[in-house]
């Protein structure tokens, strides 16, 4: 365990993130990033000077440092000299760096089958399907607990998902009957997916690792994540016709922009559509 001492102005930005109810990611990531612009100036942080913070993003950019690292680093930098130091100014010399958009990789329902059929033991069963039955995140599905599942309404309450917002989500009868069975064989009682110790949940991380798992045992040839079975479940969706207004709401997103983002990979929709060259006719002879 780290015994260092803390200095009073990392603890002065720990306070200011605690008071604004960062997650601990985020406070971990923000210190990082100081941390690491202190050692590249070779004092304090709060020595700086605006010039310096430029120096140090062409310093990122030589080590070839990504577009999200990037990013991070102004995020971090900016909240540091704008909270903490009070210098709201200094920021404004960060450049935010565009990133790439990327499509997300889908399954087909026959490789979600799989997957689920491959999934290693009945606890990592019952989660991965609750993750493509309800569009659930990872860090979503290992903190629900038992009583969140509403089995009268056939609903799943998410409480404080990503943006601390409440939601419900659709409980299909199917994957009401798979959690019945894996209740009778666990007798979970708080955490509806305890980890090895029962008064705590299965870490996300466990629960990534049993969807790799699930993966490589159904020889699936694309690479897949636990977001992959999200991206899944809001493509079928879409594909079967649901309002896309509807998914949105599912998936918790707050922008519908983000949710548009199924209609470049849903196929059977984009295959569904006939091309203007199928209508023309040739000129008379």
């Amino acid at each position: 365990m780290n015994s260092a001492p803390v200095s009073p102005l990392r603890q002065r930005m720990i306070e200011d993130m605690t008071i604004r109810q960062f997650g601990p990611k985020t406070q971990h990531d923000y210190v990082r990033v100081v941390a690491d612009f202190a050692r590249f100036l070779g004092r304090s942080p709060d020595r700086a000077e605006p010039e310096d913070l430029r120096r140090y993003q062409l310093h990122l950019a030589a080590q070839g440092a990504s577009p999200g690292k990037m990013n991070l680093a102004v995020s971090a930098l900016r909240f540091f000299c704008k909270v903490t130091l009070g210098r709201a100014a200094f920021g404004e010399r960060l450049a935010t760096v565009r990133t790439g958009e990327r499509l997300p990789v889908v399954l087909s329902p026959e490789e979600v089958a799989l997957l689920l059929h491959c999934a290693p033991g009945l606890k990592h069963k019952a989660a991965l399907s609750v993750a493509y039955g309800c569009g659930l995140r990872a860090s979503e599905i290992v903190h629900l607990k038992v009583s969140d599942i509403d089995s009268a309404r056939m609903l799943i309450r998410v409480e404080q998902g990503k943006g601390r917002k409440d939601r419900y989500v659709m409980l299909s009868p199917d994957l009401l009957d798979l959690l019945r069975v894996w209740w009778r064989e666990a007798r979970p009682r708080g955490w509806l997916f305890p980890g090895r110790d029962p008064a705590q949940p299965l870490t996300t991380r466990q629960l990534n690792r049993a969807c790799h798992v699930a993966a490589a045992t159904a020889a699936l040839d694309k690479r897949v994540s636990m977001h992959t079975l999200r991206h899944s479940f809001a493509t079928h969706l879409l594909e079967r016709k649901t309002d896309i207004r509807v998914i949105q709401v599912l998936l918790g997103h707050k922008k519908l922009d983000t949710t548009a983002l199924y209609t470049r990979v849903a196929l059977k929709t984009l295959g569904a559509v006939k091309s203007p060259l199928a209508h023309l006719r040739p000129p008379p002879a």
